[in-house]
């Protein structure tokens, strides 16, 4: 059965900005005429895990396209039958909550993507549109996991062009660019800022950029630290976004 394609949002073609969120006073602040999407996720810290139910339902009140992440856990992205079945039953969750699309990714024990889990979550999501998340920067060959993410119909993968941080990652991402030839769109992200994006931005060539514009505000209670409670405190801060948002926006113009 062929994988479905959705057909984008035509309100969706700026030049992109997606800000991923994993509380609700994240998902408040990203609510900014310059936010082009929403990445809602649990658990940033461990680079994004599927919300909460609740959480997707919140969501629902978004002014701007919300794209939720499928992820059951943290770790590697080879999951077992009893994973691929939490992963349908969240897809549905969001379907039902009538949100943009997901974010997926899975991997085989060869090194690539596991393109057949992959063609089943598609097929899951139905109208939903999809992205692929940074599983591609853990495949052995990054290339012809993008050309499965263009078969399988997915309109964006998020990488850093397999570096810690996307700013070490452009000769890598600009290849990317280059072997999509227009099919696919590269988000590059990890670590981008205003410091940093315009260079990325030129020398890789892309027009898609994720960030998560926290900022670092201490331990909320030393008691909740001591119990381990609590992580290490950071919030989206829309400060940040509208910065970010500004050097897009340098770095296009120049």
């Amino acid at each position: 059965m062929p994988v479905p394609v959705p057909v984008p949002d035509a309100s969706d073609n700026r030049t992109g900005l997606e800000i991923c969120v994993d509380t609700s006073a994240g998902l408040a602040a990203a609510q900014l005429d310059c936010v082009n999407r929403i990445e809602l996720c649990a658990a940033l810290g461990l680079g994004g895990i599927t919300p909460s139910g609740g959480f997707i339902d919140q969501a629902r009140l978004s002014r701007i396209p919300v794209f939720v992440m499928i992820r059951p856990r943290a770790g590697n992205f080879i999951f077992s039958p009893a994973e691929e079945a939490q992963m349908m039953r969240d897809i549905a969750l969001v379907r039902q909550a009538g949100l943009s699309g997901v974010v997926l990714g899975a991997a085989n024990a060869s090194g690539g993507l596991d393109d057949s889990l992959l063609a089943r979550l598609s097929r899951a999501c139905g109208p939903l549109r999809r992205q692929l998340h940074r599983v591609i920067d853990m495949v052995s060959d990054p290339f012809h996991a993008l050309d499965q993410a263009i078969d399988l119909g997915f309109e964006r993968v998020l990488t850093s062009g397999q570096a810690i941080r996307a700013i070490d990652g452009v000769a890598c991402l600009a290849r990317l660019v280059d072997h999509a030839l227009g099919r696919i769109d590269i988000m590059a992200g990890s670590g981008i800022n205003p410091g940093n994006v315009g260079q990325i931005m030129h020398v890789a060539g892309i027009k898609s950029v994720h960030a998560s514009c926290r900022k670092f505000v201490g331990v909320q209670d030393k008691k909740l630290d001591h119990f381990g409670f609590a992580a290490l405190n950071a919030e989206t801060s829309a400060a940040e976004i509208i910065r970010l948002h500004e050097a897009i926006g340098s770095a296009t113009q120049a």
